[in-house]
């Protein structure tokens, strides 16, 4: 531990802190971090089995592999929130213990976490200089406006220029949200920066920024590991990457050394095109009708419709209005304008319970927020919308309970399959397969699916894509929003784009091309009709 001490004691003394951090990293041995022979087990369940992983300073190192492979427990190990049963770490060359979240932060390691660790009531000023706000003569007086002013640097530092600092972080969009816990990560000069799904909220102008400041680390000879789902970003970002399978290392390559159907067969075990499922368009009556449809402030004048059996994709860059649309039709917002008709019949839901009576159910973008109750069983979530189906003059029965919740959990194969199972303990995919089940029961009209493949591996995607190909087959009509565009042209019998709260572009499956949608999106063209 004397190196690494000395190492500290240079960094909190100096003044240049930047300089003498950097010029301790370049003494730093060719392997920076080693995790050698780390095991981990939950009862039963063995999350790690004897797993080495290494990777250099001033590399973007990724770490991928489907959910529940063991990515989260490796860099929750290094970043101190867990344990190992077996194994040991080496940062430099030396032998340490991470036993805690703070130890880890002592040795410069900081993580972007997939679900946000950030205090929603707080600015985004205090959460970003947490622990560390600048103080007057007296220490226990904050000087605001000293405050404000460096985390406006920080922010600005980074490339996200867009961010009130003294707007409690609850008021800000997912995406902003996911700025500033990048912020707060980097804030504190990191020498291993872990970012676990860090682009899965961001638009693509977004998503330039964060790859720019990536490379930017880089340079300053900041460890970055980087957790994707998203193999395209791999392959443009990092140098090295890393495949886990159920626990195990399968092994670590450079990127210019693979490509992407060799790292799926390596993530899942065997060959995976990633082939959308063959689509024929319904035909059917149309279930929703919007006409006019407008909220001051999100949006305005949106028409389109849904047919039964029918797919339609509505695409659009993050604040483009389409999640907005969204939850006005769900009920989570109220029109100014407009009119919405399900199966020709005017409907004005007041709260999502209305639109769930009315045959109307919606998979949020946000799983962990507005979709799931953590600290309940897989059972109690599936049952969350669906006590009518299951309960007899207001008394539950356990039997058709578990029955119904059972059915669903073998048909979306949801892993593991244990009802009491606490979904704060299950993988992304496996989450927003409970997501997906609860609202399979409540057998909706229209289902509205917002992001419904974010933050989950390619062989969940695909999983997904075939219970949405399924349910449109069986004469459901789907509202999908997506910000990948191989999802909205590879599931959509017809694509909309939306762009500054306006219905912009609409494509028939054979027009809709990534050049169309994006040429729509970003204010080039503007093209309706379907024609």
């Amino acid at each position: 531990m004397g190196v690494m001490h000395a190492i500290f004691s240079q960094l909190q003394g100096g003044e240049g802190g930047f300089e003498v951090y950097f010029l301790s990293n370049r003494m730093e041995t060719k392997e920076f971090l080693m995790m050698q022979g780390i095991s981990k087990s939950y009862g039963g369940t063995q999350a790690l089995r004897d797993v080495d992983f290494s990777a250099k300073s001033g590399e973007v190192h990724a770490i991928v592999g489907e959910n529940g492979a063991g990515k989260s427990t490796l860099v929750k190990i290094l970043s101190g929130a867990i344990q190992p049963d077996t194994g040991q770490i080496l940062i430099n060359g030396t032998q340490t213990e991470i036993d805690s979240p703070q130890f880890a932060h002592r040795l410069g390691i900081r993580a972007v976490h997939q679900h946000f660790s950030l205090v929603p009531h707080l600015t985004v000023t205090e959460n970003i200089l947490l622990g560390d706000m600048p103080t007057g003569k007296l220490r226990w007086w904050i000087n605001w406006p000293e405050a404000h002013c460096r985390a406006q640097e920080i922010i600005e530092q980074i490339g996200f220029r867009d961010i009130d600092v003294r707007k409690p972080v609850s008021r800000l969009s997912v995406s902003q949200q996911q700025m500033v816990e990048i912020a707060k990560a980097v804030e504190v000069k990191p020498r291993i920066l872990i970012m676990d799904e860090p682009s899965a909220v961001l638009s693509q102008e977004e998503l330039k920024r964060l790859f720019a400041l990536i490379k930017q680390l880089k340079e300053k000879s900041i460890l970055i590991l980087y957790i994707s789902h998203r193999l395209n970003e791999v392959f443009e970002i990092t140098d090295r990457v890393t495949v886990l399978k159920d626990g195990a290392l399968v092994g670590t390559v450079r990127i210019q050394e693979t490509d992407r159907g060799d790292l799926i067969k390596m993530m899942v075990g065997r060959t995976l095109d990633e082939v959308f499922p063959d689509r024929h368009a319904g035909s059917g009556a149309e279930i929703l009708t919007l006409n006019g449809l407008g909220m001051e402030g999100s949006f305005e004048n949106i028409s389109f419709s849904v047919a039964q059996g029918e797919i339609v994709g509505l695409y659009g860059l993050i604040g483009s209005g389409r999640t907005e649309v969204a939850r006005c039709i769900f009920g989570a917002g109220q029109p100014t304008s407009g009119e919405i008709r399900l199966n020709g019949r005017v409907v004005r839901p007041k709260s999502p319970r209305d639109a769930l009576k009315a045959g109307i159910a919606m998979l949020t973008e946000d799983r962990i927020r507005d979709g799931l109750v953590l600290f309940l069983s897989i059972r109690d979530n599936v049952s969350l919308a669906n006590f009518q189906l299951m309960s007899r003059l207001g008394i539950l029965n356990r039997r058709r309970q578990n029955s119904l919740v059972r059915s669903k959990v073998q048909e979306l194969r949801i892993r593991p399959p244990e009802m009491d199972r606490l979904v704060r303990t299950l993988s992304g995919g496996n989450q927003q397969k409970v997501v997906l089940a609860k609202w399979l029961l409540a057998r909706a009209k229209l289902l509205i699916l917002d992001e419904p493949t974010r933050g989950v591996d390619v062989a969940t995607k695909q999983e997904i894509y075939n219970i949405i190909k399924g349910l449109a087959d069986s004469g459901m009509g789907i509202l999908l929003i997506s910000s990948e565009m191989p999802e909205i042209l590879g599931m959509s019998d017809r694509a909309l784009v939306m762009r500054e709260g306006r219905l912009v572009g609409e494509f028939l499956r054979q027009q809709a091309t990534e050049q169309n949608l994006l040429a729509c999106a970003a204010g080039v063209i503007e093209k309706s009709g379907g024609g």
